[in-house]
Parts: C-alpha cells; sequence; structure tokens
C-alpha cells in the first residue's frame, strides 16, 4: 500500500500526532538484572531450605536440608516492523514526516504492545494470587484493594516498593470511593497517586487484559485482546518478583543514499525481549479481573 502523504503548503512547526500514553513497566525493568549478552536463556539459581528444630543436648542440631535449582528463564518474543518514506515526499513535507513517523509509531504500537504484554504474562502466570472476577463499584473498590494487601501481608511480600496499577476506567470509581475536604484552595487537584504508600499508575484499558495475542502482520498487525481474556480491574506488583528483559531493542535508520533498494528513508525496529514471575516470588503479583457484564 502506497504512503498517503499530504504536501506542506506553508511552514508551520507543529505536527498533529496521536496522544498515546508514554511506558507504564518501565520503571520496573532495573528491579532485577540479568544479562542475556550472547544468550537466548539464562539459568537462575533458586535456593531454599528447611526452618528450626529441637536442639538436643545429646545430639546437638537437628539435620536441615537445602534445595538448591536452577530456573531457566529464556526469551520467546522477536518482533519487528519497516517503515520507508520517499525522499521526495519527506523533502515536501519539510522533512518532518519521517522523524515524526518513527516517534509515533513508537508511542502508538511498540510501547502499548509492550505494556500489554507484560500485564498478560504477569495476570496469567500460575501461582499468583487472584481474586474472583467482579464489577468494581465506589462501595467496593476500597475494599478489594485492601484484601489484596491483606493478602500480600499475609504471604509476607515486603511492603516498601509495592505498586499498585489501576484501570484507568476506575479512576472515577476510586476518587467517588474517597471522602476529601476542601478549604479555599483555588486549585483542587481530585487524583489520587498513592493508596497507603503504594503508588498509583493508571493504565489504559486497551493495554490491561489477562491474555492477549501477538498478531504475525500477515493480516493484522500489533496485538489484540485474548479470545477468552478478561480485563483486569488492577494488579499489585512487586517489582524484585518479576524480570523484564529487553537484549535487543534497536531501530536502525537508513538515508535515501544509503538505502539500497528505494530513493526513500527506511526505519527498521526490531524488539527481542521477555518477562517473568520467578517461580519463588509468584505472591509477589495480585490479580484482580473484571467480571465480564
Amino acid at each position: 500500500m502506497p504512503n498517503s502523504l499530504e504536501f506542506a503548503k506553508k511552514f508551520v512547526p507543529v505536527i498533529d500526532g496521536i496522544y498515546k500514553a508514554a511506558g507504564l513497566t518501565e520503571g520496573m525493568d532495573s528491579a532485577t538484572q540479568v544479562d542475556f549478552t550472547g544468550v537466548n536463556e539464562v539459568k537462575v539459581l533458586k535456593v531454599s531450605t528447611t526452618g528450626l528444630g529441637e536442639y538436643d543436648r545429646s545430639t546437638g542440631y537437628p539435620a536441615g536440608d537445602i534445595t538448591a535449582a536452577w530456573e531457566t528463564i529464556s526469551l520467546a518474543v522477536e518482533r519487528g516492523k519497516e517503515l520507508s518514506i520517499d525522499r521526495m515526499d519527506n523533502e515536501e513535507t519539510l522533512g518532518l514526516v519521517f522523524g515524526e513517523v518513527t516517534g509515533q509509531f513508537m508511542r502508538e504500537y511498540v510501547i502499548p504492545e509492550l505494556d500489554a504484554y507484560r500485564f498478560a504474562k504477569y495476570a496469567s502466570t500460575s501461582g499468583i494470587s487472584a481474586a474472583t472476577a467482579a464489577i468494581l463499584t465506589a462501595s467496593d473498590i476500597l475494599e478489594a484493594i485492601d484484601e489484596a494487601v491483606r493478602q500480600m501481608d499475609e504471604d509476607e511480600v515486603p511492603l516498601e516498593g509495592r505498586r499498585l496499577y489501576i484501570n484507568s476506567d476506575l479512576k472515577p470509581i476510586l476518587n467517588a470511593a474517597l471522602t476529601r475536604q476542601f478549604g479555599s484552595d483555588n486549585a483542587v487537584n481530585t487524583v489520587l497517586k498513592t493508596y497507603n504508600d503504594m503508588p498509583i499508575v493508571y493504565v489504559p484499558k486497551k493495554r490491561f487484559y489477562t491474555a492477549i495475542t501477538l498478531n504475525d502482520g500477515s493480516a493484522s498487525w500489533g496485538y489484540a485482546k485474548g479470545a477468552t481474556a478478561k480485563d483486569i480491574n488492577f494488579m499489585i506488583i512487586y517489582p524484585q518478583s518479576i524480570l523484564q528483559a529487553k537484549k535487543f531493542a534497536l531501530p536502525k535508520i537508513f538515508t535515501p543514499d544509503e538505502n539500497q533498494t528505494k530513493d526513500a528513508w527506511k526505519f527498521q525496529f526490531r524488539l527481542y525481549h521477555d518477562c517473568y514471575v520467578y517461580e519463588n516470588k509468584v505472591k509477589g503479583i495480585y490479580l484482580h479481573p473484571k467480571a465480564t457484564a
């Protein structure tokens, strides 16, 4: 399909782009570090032991067991895309199109897919804590979050560092659930940024599913909600329980003079990545799915 471009009649240094939220899971990338240089698979050591027993003054210490096993983590997702803009098309739009298209491609497609894949992977991991699917209202949303916190406390997940990811559709419901008093301030902000010391991140609903399908580009691009997936109301994630690995996330840009196939600017992007929940730390994820209306 040829590019559809409208040539500039007069220079106006404004681009009418598409609004998209920035990456929402990027803040957890550095929680744990695993080096995939030169390989697509690494081994992570899992260690466990037993508790205390009775000390005997005659026989001494009771013997305990140590278990050490290797958990295999491998990269499974490899995605890519190529875009090209004819040299004259770019010139006649005052050189604005190529730079904006490539930036917009990252905002509109790459970042949302990466977030959606990660949330879906965590939500579908066996052994995480999960509530019964429900439609939350102002009368029960705080109770649901408090129950999630209680469960994680019971599972002894560390308090500090937990993150609360909430479906953006629930923002007004969460605001309505809280009673506030305002004085004579001339500026009022009702958006809740933390809840019981957990930073809140509001997630666009199109990135917040329990499963997604990655399209291969033959008939459809990008990703879609999984056939049997549910929307997610909220998740609490303890970043130390997960690994987010991007081995390769590199754009390549070729000028028309470097491009050997067309007299066009060419942009190629390749993303090789995956994410995981460590087997011994699955309780660091709490999922509250939405019931089908």
